[in-house]
Parts: C-alpha cells; structure tokens; sequence
C-alpha cells in the first residue's frame, strides 16, 4: 500500500506472534491455525491497530511496542472465528481460494477451533495493560457481531426491510470489528478521549463504507474479480443498499416480490439489474460510500499529522473506487 514504507504493517513478526498464540496440543486445532497463516488474507484489522498505535506516537522498538502487536493479535483472532462460524452458517465450501475448515474436520471441530481462538484471546487480554476497558470493548464487539448475523437472517425471514436494519447489520457484520481494532489501542494507551472518539469514528465509518462497497459489487461486480457469482445476497433474500433504494420506486412491489422469492425465477437478476440501472441505485449507494469515506478520514485529523494518519485515511479512501 501506498505511503507505509517506513511504517510496520503486519510482517513476518505479526504471523510469528499469531503462530505462537494458536498453538495447541491437538492436531486438528493446529492444522486450522496453519490454514488461518497459509491462507492469508489482507490483515487488514491487525493492519489498522498498527496504524493507530503509530498514529498515537507508539512505534516498534519502544518498550510498549510488544503490547500493540497482541492486541492486533486479539483482532484478528476474533475475525477469524467469526470466519470459522460464518463458513458453517453459509454452509461455504471455500475460503479465500481453501476448503473451508468445517467441509474439512466436520462441524464439531469447526465450531470448537473458533470457540479456542476465543479462549486464547481472552487470555491474551488479560494480561494487557488496562485489561478491564478491553476486556469489554472486545465482549461488546463480539456481541454486535453476533447480533447482526441473526438480525440479518431476521430481517429476511420476516421480509422486514429497512434501511435502519440493514445499517445495524452492516455495522454488526463488519464495522464492529473495525472500530475496534482502531479504537483499542487508544483505549490501551490511554490516549484522550478526542483521540479515542476519532480513532473509533474512523473505524466504524471506513467499515460501513467497506461493507456498502462489498454489497455494491455483490450486486454489480464482475464475477472475475469478485471471485463468486453475482447475486448472491439477492438469492438470500438480502435488502442491500441499493436494493433498499429500489424499495421506494414505482417498481417496489416487483423488487419486494424478487426478495421475497430469493430471485428464484429465470430472469429476476437481470430484472434487478435493468431496475439498479435504471433508477441510478448504483451511483446512490456510491455517494453513500464516499460520504461514509469522507466522514472516517475527516475524524483522522483530531490526530497529530504523521504518516500513520495518512496510511489510515488511505485506506478510506480507497473504498471509493474499490472494484473486487
């Protein structure tokens, strides 16, 4: 990424950190720590925690240094449970290019390895510093997490849809996760509260606008640099943006009807499709996604300038034009 250079990003010392905290007794939980380090990913999580702690004057080789490096460890452990669950719940086959943990080792060890990569990150908290503050901040992540899958299954098993949902979901599902892993470290630094209220600003909007652009290309993407079918949320029965936008035209009824039937019949995508195009839904959800990237890099200049700062806004920004 652009203008990280000289910053310390997730590297070989971020993995080797996370090696040692996965590691376990049993075969089965190992391989899974294993396919979480092989398989990759952005870390974009662990990746802003870093960020924010540099931002905040904490740099690698200062005594503090090895604190902010577990607690971007305790972020992506998180994630990664989720993950775990969340395969299982979408009944997925894949995760990023491997088969997905519990089509692997079954649903039993599945569950269990995300629930043990939660055992390890409360242990890892309790011996931070301010372990009290985090302790909760993590719990009341876990339980927005949670709260938006079901309201999202919610949401569509009653065809309840709203905008006020679908924001709830949305933060739940993804914002969450990422306002804390920008906040957390303010909270263990004891950073101000115009510092902490930044930091958190800046996660739960750059999420929402992460979130509204993953939606987005769901809907309008290329199956190519998407990785998976078009469509998919639609065929849940999932109101997205756009397709909430598309609740309050003339053609409501029919977009109701093609959510209510999970886009079961031929032709229903390409009707939706034709409808977003029309009614310029796409553009909208696109403005949406700006003023969601603006609002998180406008909160980033509470902070001091430095390159930390601009690395973070960076990454708002770049939701914008993000097209897979």
């Amino acid at each position: 990424m652009t203008g990280v250079s000289s910053l310390t990003v997730p590297d070989v010392a971020f993995e080797t950190r996370l090696r040692e905290v996965l590691r376990s007794r049993v075969e089965f939980i190992e391989l899974i720590g294993d396919d979480l380090q092989t398989a990759g990913g952005k870390r974009t999580r662990p990746l802003i925690g870093l960020l924010a702690a540099q931002a905040l004057g904490v740099h690698p080789g200062q005594p503090r240094w090895p604190d902010v490096l577990d607690l971007a460890v305790c972020t992506e452990l998180l994630h990664s449970a989720s993950l775990l669950h969340d395969d299982l719940i979408d009944d997925s086959d894949t995760r990023r290019g491997h088969q997905t943990a519990f089509r692997r080792f079954g649903n039993v060890v599945s569950v269990m390895s995300g629930d043990f990569m939660l055992a390890r990150l409360l242990t890892l908290l309790a011996g931070l510093p301010g372990a009290p503050a985090l302790t909760r901040a993590f719990g009341m992540a876990a339980s927005d997490i949670c709260e938006g899958e079901v309201l999202q299954f919610q949401v569509a098993s009653y065809a309840d849809y709203s905008f006020e949902h679908y924001f709830r979901v949305i933060h739940g599902k993804t914002a969450a996760l990422v306002e804390l892993a920008a906040s957390a470290p303010a909270t263990m630094l004891g950073a101000t509260p115009r510092e902490h209220e930044a930091l958190a600003t800046f996660g739960r909007e750059y999420g929402m606008a992460f979130q509204l652009q993953d939606d987005l290309l769901d809907l309008t993407g290329e199956e190519e640099l998407i990785g998976k079918p078009v469509g998919g949320d639609l065929r849940e029965g999932k109101a997205t943006y756009p397709l909430l936008l598309l609740l309050d035209t003339p053609d409501g009824d029919e977009v109701r009807a093609v959510l209510e039937r999970r886009a079961a019949q031929e032709g229903d995508l390409a009707r939706i499709l034709d409808l977003v195009s029309r009614y310029g839904a796409a553009e909208a959800t696109r403005e949406e996604i700006r003023r969601r990237a603006g609002m998180a890099t406008e909160a980033l200049r509470a902070l001091p300038a430095s390159e930390a700062r601009s690395a973070l806004a960076a990454l708002a920004e770049r939701e914008r034009d993000r097209s897979r």
